[in-house]
């Protein structure tokens, strides 16, 4: 539902605000990782189960790439938007989807945990997703945070070694 209700909002805005063309691949990439993942549960996802085996892990990752992918994917169309849509400071617009990207990290798992709390409290575990893991939403939190802290400083070195010219094609 959210990824229905996301591509809703990018739809209606398209008129107001065009993202770069990195920024819209970012987020059709992202969008693309949930649809798989919603075909199946992320904790019973065929691409997890592939990886687990070939890692000899002891869990499905799928869940854990979705939730890197969060910050990894969204943090730079975010610093698009607000380097193009606010008059903020720059160091501003690197920072503050390092900030946001932890924030609706945090409040997602609360809400997970509250709708798990509220509506299938016998199956509260099962819904989660932790896989046997105590630690599962602190870890979800942290690879979202690590993967908007990756794309933000990759981005910002990127855009200070490449230093576009007028004859460059930018695409940061």
């Amino acid at each position: 539902m959210l990824t229905v209700i996301f591509i809703g909002g990018l739809v209606i805005s398209h008129r107001h605000f065009r993202f770069s063309d990195l920024s819209y691949t970012l987020i059709f990439m992202y969008i693309l990782l949930h649809i798989y993942g919603a075909e199946y549960t992320y904790a019973e996802n065929p691409f997890g189960y592939w990886l687990q085996e070939h890692l000899g892990g002891a869990r499905n990752h799928y869940d854990r790439i979705v939730h890197c992918s969060f910050g990894l994917m969204l943090a730079y169309p975010m610093r698009d938007w607000f380097m193009n849509h606010f008059q903020w400071p720059t160091w501003v617009c690197w920072v503050l989807p390092v900030e946001i990207t932890l924030s609706f990290s945090g409040a997602y798992e609360l809400i997970e945990w509250l709708v798990a709390q509220v509506f299938f409290p016998a199956q509260g575990v099962a819904y989660l997703g932790t896989q046997g893991d105590m630690w599962d939403a602190q870890k979800d939190m942290g690879l979202a945070f690590s993967g908007a802290i990756i794309a933000m400083l990759g981005g910002w070195l990127l855009k200070r070694t490449l230093k576009p010219t007028k004859n460059t094609l930018v695409l940061l």
